[in-house]
This record gives structure tokens, sequence and C-alpha cells, in this order.
């Protein structure tokens, strides 16, 4: 019996193309993808085989995409490998919905109209508030922290060790990256994004998505799912929703996540989405740590080869 953390991806990692093998080799996948279409009323999946990427990428496409996904590899694998047993569960900011709806924390139909919700609202609040992001390179913490100060930005994701995520307005943004050598930093280097996520500029989102998250019927998660925002379970419904509002402006704190189930003795890593990002990471955060990315039907088979 192989006991497993699960890993999601966050946004960025989305791909045109994404899925469309899983639909071609299993039936399970495909239904998976058709029920999806059908509760969002629209044919998401054709955006994600398809494309265009700028469709892809808007944040009310790409974030249920994503969710989407990384659901239908963990349904084949547990189909396919009735011998997994997941024990703890986190997700890369949106990740961390898929990760609550693979721990039980909500139904696929309730979770994807809410990660559809959570997409909209971040849309609108990029175009109100419009902002960027960039990633830092080297440094500490600390660094950062007086970097993202004296630009007026906030810390929006901590990575893994030398790689932090600044977010605010674009010029405070531009002047991080320009400055970032004068903080000890190696360089910094803007993202491609449509606004900044994990910023006070998410605030509109942040009040609209808590309405959206006290009419979901949420249930005590069969396994622990770890808060980005908390770096730690989130104990009871209302602490859950509470965290899960609160991570749209606030930080992900994803080193602690990771360092927090190493400490608990999880060895065992399975990162679900497309890239390979979460394992990047890992190989930052605790080389002694295993993980095994699956994004595709071949990275699948492989996975099933090794944990049956």
């Amino acid at each position: 019996m192989s006991k497993v953390v699960l890993l999601f991806s966050g946004q960025g990692a989305q791909k045109i193309g994404m899925g469309q093998d899983l639909v071609e080799a299993y039936p399970s996948a495909k239904a998976l993808f058709e029920q999806a279409d059908t509760i969002l009323g629209r044919s998401l999946t054709d955006i994600m085989f398809q494309g265009p990427a700028e469709d892809l990428t808007k944040t009310g496409n790409c974030q249920p995409a994503l969710f989407l996904h990384g659901l239908a590899l963990l349904q084949i694998l547990q189909d396919k490998v009735p011998s997994l047993q997941p024990v703890a569960a986190a997700g890369l900011s949106l990740g961390e919905m898929t990760a609550h709806c693979a721990a039980g924390s909500f139904d696929f139909k309730e979770g994807l109209k809410l990660v559809a919700r959570r997409g909209e609202l971040m849309d609108q609040a990029c175009e109100a508030n419009p902002g960027s992001m960039a990633a830092m390179i080297g440094g500490s913490d600390e660094d950062v922290a007086r970097l993202a100060a004296e630009c007026d930005v906030d810390v929006a994701n901590l990575n893994c060790p030398g790689q932090t995520v600044l977010s605010g307005k674009e010029e405070g943004i531009d002047q991080a990256v320009s400055k970032a050598k004068e903080f000890g930093l190696r360089m910094g280097k803007k993202l491609k994004v449509a606004g900044a996520y994990h910023s006070r500029l998410m605030a509109g989102a942040q009040e609209e998505l808590g309405a959206a998250l006290a009419a979901t019927d949420f249930q005590a998660p069969q396994i622990p799912v770890i808060s980005n925002f908390l770096a730690a379970p989130a104990e009871g419904p209302d602490a859950t929703r509470a965290s899960l509002k609160d991570q749209v402006t606030g930080s992900v704190r994803w080193i602690e996540s990771i360092r927090l189930l190493r400490e608990q003795g999880h060895d065992l890593f399975i990162e679900l989405g497309p890239g390979k990002v979460l394992a990047g990471f890992m190989s930052r955060i605790d080389k002694e740590a295993r993980i095994i990315s699956i994004e595709d039907a071949a990275s699948l088979e492989a996975a099933i080869a090794e944990l049956s």
C-alpha cells in the first residue's frame, strides 16, 4: 500500500491540449470532462484542447481547467492503483481548491462551480485594479520583504528557497524588478500574468468569494488539507472557508506547507497537473522527498507502473 500526499498545480501551469490525451485514452476522464462542460453550460474542454492561449490564460478559464485536469488524473490513478492511500493533500493557490475536492470537502459539481466563480471574480478584480507580479530570485525572505515594503507591493508566493513572488501595481512591480540587486537579490523577473494575484488589489474578489464560500456546503475532509494561508490544516468548515477567502489577498506559504508535511513524516508526493512546477519547488525545499509528477497519459501510465 502506497501512502502518498497529493499536490495540485496552481494558475500558470495550464497549457493548450491539457487533458485531451486523457479523454482519448480513458472513458472515465471523457465522462468527467463532459460533465464539466454540462455543469458550466459551456465548452471549457474546447478551450483546454484547442485554445487560443489567451483564452485559456484568462483566470475564469484556467482555474476550472486546472481543477478538472487534476481531478481527472487522480480519478484514473485511483482506479488503476486501488492500493493507493492518500494521507494528506495540498495545492498551490488555486490548487488548494482541487485538494479540497480530492479530500471530499465538497463534491465535484459544487467545487467546479465555486472555482469558476473564483476565476470570474479574479478576472473582474484584475480589470478593476490592474497590476502585475514578479519572481525574485536569490536573497533571503527578509531581503524580499524589505524590497516589497520599499516598493509598496505585497509578498504573494513563498514558493521555494531563493524564489519569492511579489504582486501589486505595475509601477511598484517594475520598481521592485529594477531595485532587486540593491536589496541583495540575484534578479527580479516580471511574470506573464493577467493581474496582481495574492495582493491587496484582489480585495474585491476576496469579499465576493467569501459569499460564494458561505453558500457552499463543506464537509469534513477525509484527509488533512494544508491551507496556503495558514501553512497548516484549517480546523472545521468555518475556518476552511475563512482560509480560502484570506488566501485571495494573502501569501501562499508553500515552503512552510511542504516542510510541515515532511515534519509529519510524509516522504512520497504525487504532483497532479501540467508542467512539473511543484517538483521543481520540491527539489529546492527538500531534496530527500520523493515526488512523482503526473501531467498526461504517458506520465500517468509510468506512475501506475511505479505505484502498482
